[in-house]
């Protein structure tokens, strides 16, 4: 790839010390999980409903078996494993260059590379609770079982996910706008910020910005940098470069 932008971005990187990462779904394709509304993207399958029908607080409550059904399918990914975007993202925190990742994603795939400050603003699909009891239970519980999970209490296990219909989690709304406000960086990648209210979060930022996405997005005019570029070989080859520039080892 050109490696122009990439050089861009790891100069931006080296003279940050409080960037922020705002990701969405397309921080997770390229370790193989579909997002929303690429032409590959669920908005683009057959299914009976539409998926943000399907993932709404209404439909988990009428028909939760039929939500079950498409969330083990479509929402599950167990061999997903972290990508060179993950992988940079975790080594710019060890570094003291990034501060906090802000995800809309819920696959876990940012602690597993080993970043520490992330802020789920949509939740995570590997913590899952009673809603009778409040009992949490491991992903395991829901790839292992039939139709509507439930608990030993009788009531039934819900993802801790946020649904169409439901509100942010409070403490990580709080902490993504604090973190944001505080950031000398703030690197927008693999969204279109179009899914409110998390995109909101980062209208009023007024530093220095880069944008990673493969599409437009409502924010391009306020970017220093526009990268149009698979967000894990962007990542990849700027480490590289702040590893050349700075002895560091590099993403693999």
């Amino acid at each position: 790839m050109d490696t122009q932008k990439p050089a861009r971005l790891a100069d931006m990187l080296s003279k940050a010390r409080r960037a922020v990462f705002f990701g969405g779904a397309g921080v997770s394709t390229e370790s193989g999980i579909p997002d929303f509304r690429s032409t590959d993207g669920l908005y683009h399958q057959q299914w009976k409903y539409p998926p943000e029908t399907i993932l709404s607080h209404d439909f988990f409550v009428r028909k939760t078996e039929e939500f079950y059904d498409f969330y083990r399918q479509k929402m599950l990914c167990p061999l997903a494993s972290p990508n060179p975007a993950h992988e940079a993202l975790a080594k710019l925190e060890k570094l003291g260059i990034l501060s906090a990742v802000i995800t809309q994603n819920i696959d876990g795939l940012h602690q597993a590379a080993g970043s520490r400050h992330v802020v789920e603003l949509h939740g995570s699909v590997l913590r899952n609770y009673c809603t009778r009891c409040g009992k949490f239970f491991p992903v395991d519980t829901i790839q292992s079982s039939a139709g509507v999970p439930r608990c030993g209490c009788g009531g039934v296990i819900k993802p801790d996910v946020v649904l169409y219909g439901e509100n942010l989690p409070y403490d990580a709304m709080e902490d993504a706008v604090s973190s944001i406000g505080r950031a000398d960086l703030l690197i927008i990648g693999g969204t279109s910020l179009s899914v409110y209210p998390a995109a909101g979060f980062v209208r009023d930022y007024s530093g220095p910005m880069v944008i990673i996405n493969r599409s437009p997005t409502p924010m391009d005019h306020r970017a220093d940098l526009l990268i149009d570029a698979p967000i894990g070989q962007t990542f990849k080859a700027a480490m590289q470069i702040l590893a050349e520039q700075d002895g560091l080892p590099p993403v693999e």
